[in-house]
């Protein structure tokens, strides 16, 4: 084989492997923000339970003023659980398992909400990954210079298929 062949079968090499990587985070974005969606779902439930919403809980200074005559003067005031008993056991399942524990409200939203920061910063990573890939791809995109479009078409569309006589 000569050289120019070498090179170009190379460089299909080099893309064919970059593109399976994009396709990898591709999937994996798509189940991250699967998990994402189910755990702001289940974060919104346990809101709706508690009869609160990301604003409707006074901020501690306010239920300081408000108490101060009758109660402590510092009060920790929960955003999600507001009034509502901290204490009170919450079904909660752990993700990636089938596990069901039974564990107060405040420790389930506090876990959800944690793991949320986590999948929001694995998903702009991801997304981030999945840009530069797409743009190493394109980069590389210059073999449809060298190569025309029914050969190129041509590619894509080949199968392996075994000799008969084989």
């Amino acid at each position: 084989m000569d050289e120019t062949m070498k090179q170009f079968q190379q460089g299909l090499l080099e893309v064919e492997i970059e593109a399976e990587n994009l396709f990898l985070a591709r999937h994996e974005l798509v189940e991250t923000d699967r998990v994402r969606n189910g755990n702001r779902e289940a974060l919104t439930a346990l809101r709706k339970r508690a009869r609160t919403t990301k604003t409707s809980v006074p901020s501690a200074f306010e239920s300081i003023m408000r108490d101060i005559d009758s109660r402590p003067l510092v009060k920790e005031v929960c955003t999600t659980c507001g009034d509502h008993d901290a204490r009170e056991k919450t079904w909660l399942m752990f993700p990636g398992t089938d596990v069901f524990v039974t564990i107060p409200f405040h420790a389930a939203h506090t876990i959800l909400e944690k793991d949320q920061v986590r999948l929001d910063f694995d998903s702009k990573k991801l997304q981030s990954y999945v840009k530069e890939k797409t743009f190493s791809i394109s980069e590389k995109g210059a073999l449809a210079d060298k190569i025309g479009p029914g050969v190129l078409r041509s590619l894509v569309t080949l199968t392996d298929k075994q000799r008969q006589g084989s």
